[in-house]
C-alpha cells in the first residue's frame, strides 16, 4: 500500500488518540527525628528512609539504585502547587507540560502524553490506566502539604513492583494522620490557578489518630502562540480522610470529581473514589510482614469519544526475615483484577467493550551480606497478564562501600512493558464497516501485540565526602526490543499495532548537594542522554506522525538556592534548562522560579511565587501550530494551621 494511502490513517490515528487524553492533537523520614528537613543536616538527609529499592526501610545512602527523594520542605520551598510541578525538583525526572492540564513525565526517555514505562504509586496504590498504561495526571492529586516525600528511581524495578516498571518508579508517600494533626487551611492565588485547602487531624481512643481533607482546585486555558485557547482548563474538587494506629494499621480513602474543558463539545466528566487498607506486623525474631488491600473505581466521561468505569481490586502480600544472619530476604505476592466497562463512541472504541483484566504475580529478593562491605542482591518476579501470560523479571545488584558514606554499586535487570487495551482492543471503523464478511478500519490493536521489553545496565556512584557535601552519579545503558509501530493492515485498509522496532538509549545522571553556609543550601543535577530507535526490515512505522510520537531531549539540568533570610523568611530560587526536542521541533528553553516565604508569626505562613521570571513565554511539547505556550506568572500562597 503506498504511503499516500496510508497518511489519513495516521491522521486519524492521531486524532483518536488524542481525543483519548484530550490533548492537542499534535501532540519513613524517621519521625523520630526532626519534622523540619530544612533543619536536618547532609548526614541526616543521607539516612531518611526509603522503601522503594528493596520494598523494605533502608536509609537513602545505602540503596543500590538511583533514586533521589523529594521531601515535603522541597515542595513547600519550591512552591509546587501539583504532583507533576513537585515532580519537576527530581533531576533525574524529564517533565514537560503539554497543556493546562495533561503532562509527559518520563525518566531515560520516551516521554509522551502517552508515556508508558513509568509505574507511579500514591501510598502504594498504582495510579496508571490500562486503556495505555499511562498516568492520567488531571485527576492524581492530594494536599502537598500532607506529602512526606516522593521516592524518584530512574531505571528498573520491575522485580519487585512489576510489569510498566520499566524506566522508573515514583513513590508519593504522604505522612501519617499522627503526624498532621490540628487544622491547617490553604489557599494560592495565581494569574492561571486556584486552589485551597481545609484539612483536620485528631486522636481516636486508644492509639489511633485521624485526618480528614477537602480540597478545589482549578486552572485556565493555556493558549498557544498565536494567543488561541487550548480548552484544557479545568476544575476539580476532592476529598478524603487517613486513620492509623500504633500496631501498623492503616485505613484511608479519596473520593473526586472533575470537569475538564474540550474543543467544540461539552466537558468531560471524571470521578472516582478509592479505600486502601494496610496492616503491618514486626514479629518477636525480627521478620515483618504487610498485608494491603484496596479498591479503586474511575470514570472517564469524555463526549463523541468513549466512556470508562473501570473498578480495580488489589491485594498484596509481603514478608522480609533474616535467614542465617547473612541473606535478607523478601518475597511475597499478589492478585489485581480490574473489571474494565467502556461504553463505545461513533469514532472508535475497544472490543470487547467489557473485559476482566488480571495480574497476578510471585517475588523473590535476597540480599546476600558476602562481607561488611559487599551487598549482592539478587531478585526474580513472574507476573502474570491478561494478554502475554507469564512474564520473567529478573535483577541482579551488587553493592560495594569502599569507605565509610560512599557507595559503589551496579545491577542488571530485565523489564516489560505489558500490552495495554490500545495495543490490543483498540478498533476504529470506517465505512463499510464490512467487506465479504471481513472488518475494515482506520487503525486496530494489533491480537498479536507482544511485551516490550528492556535490558538494563547500571552503574553509580554515592558518596558523601564531607559533612557539607553530597553527591549521586549514574551511567545507565538500556536495550528495548519489541517496541510498538504502527504497521499497514496486510489483508485490508487501516492499520494494526505490531511490535517492529529496537531501542538503545544511554547517558549518565547525576546530582549534588552543599551546603555553602548555616542558612544556604545549593543543589543541582541534570541528564545527558541519548535515545534511539530502530525500525525491523519491512516495517513502516505510521506512528512519528500521530500522536504516539516520543520527543526527547540530548539534556536537561536545574540548580536550585534554598536560603533562610532570618526573621522567619525564605528565599527559594530554581534554575532549569531543557534541551531541544526533535519530533515535533520545540525550541530548547531556560526558565527561573522563585519563591519568598515568610513565617508571619506561629502557625501562619505566606509565600510570593514567580515562575518564568526571565523568560517571556516558552513552549515544553507539541506541534508548533497547536501546543501551549507559558509565560511569566505570579501567586500569592497563605498557609495557617490555627
Amino acid at each position: 500500500m503506498p504511503s499516500s494511502t496510508l497518511f489519513p490513517a495516521a491522521v486519524r490515528v492521531s486524532a483518536l488518540l488524542a481525543t483519548l487524553l484530550a490533548a492537542p492533537a499534535a501532540v519513613a523520614i524517621v519521625p523520630a527525628q526532626n519534622d523540619d528537613i530544612a533543619e536536618l543536616s547532609l548526614e541526616e538527609l543521607a539516612n531518611i528512609q526509603v522503601t522503594s529499592v528493596s520494598k523494605r526501610s533502608e536509609s537513602l545512602s545505602d540503596a543500590a539504585a538511583s533514586i533521589f527523594v523529594i521531601t515535603g520542605n522541597d515542595i513547600r520551598r519550591a512552591g509546587a502547587a501539583s504532583l507533576p510541578e513537585a515532580l519537576r525538583l527530581a533531576p533525574n525526572l524529564q517533565v514537560a507540560r503539554v497543556d493546562a492540564r495533561n503532562y509527559a513525565v518520563t525518566a531515560r526517555g520516551f516521554s509522551s502524553p502517552f508515556e508508558n514505562k513509568l509505574l507511579v504509586l500514591i501510598d502504594g496504590r498504582t495510579v496508571y490506566s490500562p486503556l495505555f498504561s499511562g498516568v492520567f495526571w488531571d485527576v492524581q492529586d492530594v494536599v502537598l502539604d500532607d506529602v512526606e516525600r516522593i521516592e524518584v528511581i530512574s531505571g528498573p524495578g520491575a522485580t519487585l513492583w512489576g510489569a510498566n516498571a520499566v524506566n522508573g518508579v515514583i513513590n508519593i508517600i504522604t505522612k501519617s494522620s499522627a503526624a498532621t494533626q490540628g487544622a491547617l487551611l490553604a489557599t494560592t492565588l495565581g494569574k492561571d490557578a486556584r486552589d485551597g485547602a481545609v484539612r483536620y487531624g485528631g486522636r481516636m481512643k486508644g492509639d489511633g489518630h485521624y485526618r480528614a481533607y477537602a480540597k478545589h482546585a482549578e486552572n485556565d486555558d493555556t493558549h498557544t502562540a498565536t494567543d488561541a485557547s487550548s480548552q484544557t482548563g479545568w476544575h476539580r474538587d476532592q476529598a478524603g480522610f487517613r486513620t492509623d494506629w500504633g500496631d501498623g494499621l492503616t485505613v484511608q480513602g479519596d473520593v473526586y470529581d472533575a470537569r475538564l474543558r474540550q474543543a467544540n463539545t461539552r466537558d468531560i466528566r471524571v470521578a472516582g473514589a478509592n479505600l486502601l487498607g494496610r496492616a503491618a506486623r514486626t514479629f518477636a525474631d525480627g521478620s515483618s510482614a504487610t498485608l494491603q488491600l484496596y479498591w479503586d473505581h474511575t470514570e472517564r466521561d469524555q463526549p463523541n469519544a468513549f466512556h470508562e468505569r473501570l473498578d480495580t481490586f488489589d491485594l498484596q502480600l509481603q514478608h522480609a526475615v533474616h535467614v542465617d544472619g547473612n541473606h535478607h530476604v523478601v518475597w511475597g505476592g499478589g492478585y489485581r483484577l480490574g473489571h474494565d466497562r467502556v461504553e463505545n463512541g461513533p469514532a472508535f472504541g475497544f472490543l470487547p467493550g467489557t473485559l476482566n483484566l488480571r495480574w497476578a504475580n510471585l517475588f523473590a529478593q535476597d540480599e546476600i551480606t558476602l562481607r561488611d562491605n559487599l551487598r549482592l542482591m539478587a531478585g526474580l518476579k513472574i507476573e502474570d497478564n491478561n494478554y502475554t501470560g507469564a512474564e520473567v523479571l529478573p535483577t541482579l545488584r551488587l553493592a560495594w562501600n569502599p569507605r565509610p558514606a560512599s557507595l559503589v554499586w551496579t545491577s542488571l535487570s530485565r523489564a516489560v512493558r505489558a500490552p495495554s487495551r490500545i495495543d490490543r482492543d483498540l478498533y476504529s471503523p470506517i465505512r463499510p464497516p464490512v467487506v465479504n464478511g471481513v472488518p475494515q478500519y482506520g487503525v486496530a490493536g494489533g491480537p498479536g501485540f507482544e511485551s516490550e521489553t528492556a535490558k538494563v545496565f547500571e552503574l553509580g556512584y554515592r558518596g558523601r565526602p564531607s559533612a557539607s557535601l553530597s553527591y549521586s552519579t549514574t551511567l545507565f545503558f538500556s536495550r528495548y526490543d519489541r517496541l510498538r509501530t504502527l504497521e499497514p493492515n496486510p489483508s485490508g485498509p487501516g492499520s494494526v499495532f505490531e511490535n517492529r522496532a529496537d531501542g538503545l538509549t544511554r547517558g549518565i545522571e547525576a546530582w549534588a548537594t552543599w551546603q555553602a553556609a548555616d542558612a544556604w543550601r545549593l543543589s543541582g543535577g541534570g541528564v545527558v542522554q541519548r535515545v534511539g530507535t530502530t525500525l525491523e526490515p519491512g516495517s513502516r512505522d505510521l506512528s512519528g506522525a500521530t500522536g504516539l510520537f516520543t520527543s526527547d531531549p540530548t539534556h536537561y539540568w536545574q540548580v536550585r538556592s534554598s536560603y533562610d533570610i532570618g526573621a522567619g523568611q525564605e528565599f527559594d530560587v530554581t534554575l532549569r534548562h531543557v534541551g531541544a526536542l526533535p519530533r515535533p521541533s520545540v525550541p530548547a528553553y531556560t526558565a527561573v522560579d522563585a519563591r519568598w516565604g515568610w513565617r508571619i508569626r506561629r502557625g501562619l505562613e505566606l509565600s510570593i511565587i514567580a515562575q518564568n521570571v526571565f523568560d517571556p513565554r516558552h513552549a515544553e511539547f507539541g506541534a508548533p501550530a497547536t501546543r501551549s505556550e507559558y509565560e511569566r506568572a505570579l501567586a500569592v500562597r497563605v498557609v495557617w494551621t490555627p
